[in-house]
Order: structure tokens, then C-alpha cells, then sequence
């Protein structure tokens, strides 16, 4: 490994297996599922989630946390955790793979969640309800896409920014909708 000093294992638990149990925890397993998966008692795991935040507060050159956020957007092709799922439907497994496989999808899902946070609803909440996609598997899907997406912006900014507006007037329709419109609709000038 290197020899940054900060990236040491902590009780055994690596970045990369932190990282990805961050992940993992994010899309719905539970303390005690990574514990075991890690091959650890509970508080020894309990310890290390409290330590390594406490090291890339330390660490001024932002390296742990870019190592942090790649691990985590390779969560699934982690050894200990690869496999390791929560009980969900078949419908949510299928929206989990293709938020991490259809770029589209991701960022019509995107933009819902934000929408929803500006009607007033909890969107990462709105996107499990809705589609069965935990916050963890979101955020790893947004890690997997976020270098292709700044490629598209920089190649075609205006047919990106387009699309995200056809998305955000679809999900602002719909949230308006589902209220009974929108706070100003009954206002003339």
C-alpha cells in the first residue's frame, strides 16, 4: 500500500473496505450484516466507522477522500461485499442495476430527486418508495456516472442542460400535481 501513514488499516478494516461498506450501509444492510461480512464483532466495526471519518479530517491533501468516494462507486466489486445485498424486490434489483447501467435513467432520476427536495418532499425517500432504490446504490450510481456526465457536459453543454429541463418540467408537473399545483397558480398579473 502507501505509505501514507492515514491509510493504514484500521482493526484490519482497509479504505477500500470501508468505503465500500459505507456503500453498502447506504443501500440498506445493516451494521451487524457488514460486522460479519468484514469478518469482525460489531464494535470493532463500530470503532473503525467512527476512526476513519476522524483520518480524512487529518489529511489536507483530500487524497483519502478521493479514494473513499472511487472505492465507494466500486462497492459492488468489492470481494467481501460484491454479492452481499438487502432483501429487495425483483422490481427494485432491476431499478438498482439500471440506475448503474442506463446513464438516461440516472439522470432523469436525478433530476426527480431534486425536484422533489424543492416540493418539499424527501426525494432520496420519493426514489425508494418509487422505484426501490436506496440512497446508497444512488449515490454509487452517481460515482459510476459522474465522469461521463462531465464529458457530455463539456461536449454538448446546452443539449445537456435541454434534457435536464424536459426532466425538470416533467417531475415539477408531477409534484404540483400530486399537491394540488403549485403555491402561485391562482395568482394573475
Amino acid at each position: 500500500m502507501s505509505e501514507n501513514p492515514l491509510l493504514a488499516p484500521i482493526h484490519g478494516i482497509t479504505l477500500e473496505d470501508y468505503s465500500a461498506a459505507c456503500a453498502k450501509l447506504g443501500s440498506g444492510l445493516s451494521e451487524a450484516d457488514i460486522a460479519k461480512a468484514l469478518g469482525v464483532e460489531l464494535p470493532v466495526w463500530q470503532e473503525a466507522n467512527l476512526l476513519w471519518p476522524e483520518r480524512m479530517k487529518q489529511d489536507s491533501t483530500y487524497h483519502i477522500v478521493t479514494l473513499f468516494g472511487q472505492y465507494f462507486g466500486a462497492a459492488d466489486q468489492h470481494p467481501k461485499f460484491g454479492n452481499l445485498k438487502p432483501a429487495a424486490s425483483a422490481g427494485g434489483s432491476d431499478n438498482i442495476e439500471k440506475i448503474k447501467t442506463d446513464k438516461d435513467f440516472y439522470l432523469e432520476l436525478e433530476v426527480a430527486r431534486q425536484v422533489a427536495y424543492e416540493y418539499g418532499l424527501d426525494g432520496a425517500q420519493w426514489i425508494l418508495d418509487k422505484y426501490s432504490i436506496p440512497i446508497g446504490d444512488f449515490q454509487i450510481a452517481a460515482s459510476l456516472w459522474s465522469d461521463q456526465i462531465l464529458k457530455d457536459i463539456h461536449a454538448n453543454h446546452e443539449g445537456y442542460n435541454q434534457r435536464q429541463d424536459v426532466y425538470r418540467a416533467k417531475y415539477q408537473q408531477l409534484f404540483a400535481d400530486a399537491q394540488g399545483g403549485n403555491v402561485a397558480d391562482d395568482i394573475e398579473f
